[in-house]
């Protein structure tokens, strides 16, 4: 079930600050298009603020039914119309997308990736992801490099578009949980302290390619 031409969504935006992750928008369906819903600017709710967007921004929404049920699903911002009132192009999800359970954590993909790595201790090294994703990426290690729970690290992606073009993303990031695996090696989780949004949005452009690839195959 899709929203409906006039009906009310309330979104919330991905963002490396927590608290403006948490800050909740509503909006109107005023069309839609094949692939993709068009919608009023968002405003704060409770407030009369209106809220930028940019290509590429990761949201999460909900609707409500009939029944007053909320329905939820994750989209990200595909453009804008020139209209005399501007609105906001969103992907159209798959329909077996949409769930009756909230779901806000940022999309995430399994992608082999090269990360280039430097400790705080100025050690680097260059490995291989295991996942992606908005919030975050986990690679693997040889257990000869000294890493805990609570480091910080400097790291890059390279990371490879569909189109042939190439992109380097640039972060801070802070481990969260180690994995020791049977060969030996390590699966080192970490999660984004420091990227910018223009960053950010590169990466999560990455990951829906690569979702439609695996719902295409």
């Amino acid at each position: 079930m899709y929203p409906k031409i006039n009906d009310f969504v309330y979104i919330q935006v991905a963002s490396r600050e927590e608290q403006e992750g948490k800050v909740e928008y509503k909006s109107r369906i005023s069309d839609t298009e094949e692939d993709a819903f068009l919608m009023e600017v968002p405003m704060e709710v409770g407030k009369n603020r209106l809220k930028r967007l940019y290509i590429g921004d990761e949201l999460s929404v909900y609707f409500l039914t009939e029944e007053g049920v909320k329905n939820y699903f994750n989209t990200y911002v595909l453009g804008f119309t020139n209209d005399v009132v501007k609105q906001v192009r969103i992907r159209k999800p798959e329909p077996g997308s949409i769930t009756k359970v909230q779901r806000r954590d940022f999309l995430r993909v399994v992608a082999e990736l090269e990360i280039a790595v430097k400790l705080k201790d100025d050690t680097r090294f260059v490995t291989r992801t295991e996942d992606v994703g908005g919030g975050g990426v986990s690679f693997y290690v040889d257990s000869n490099y000294v890493i805990a729970e609570g480091d910080l690290m400097d790291c890059w992606l390279l990371i490879p578009y569909k189109n042939g073009s190439l992109e380097h993303v640039p972060f801070e990031a802070e481990v969260v949980r180690k994995k020791k695996l049977e060969s030996g090696r390590e699966l080192v989780m970490l999660k984004f302290i420091g990227i910018t949004d223009f960053e950010r949005q590169k990466l999560i452009r990455y990951c829906f390619e690569r979702q439609f690839d695996f719902r295409n195959r």
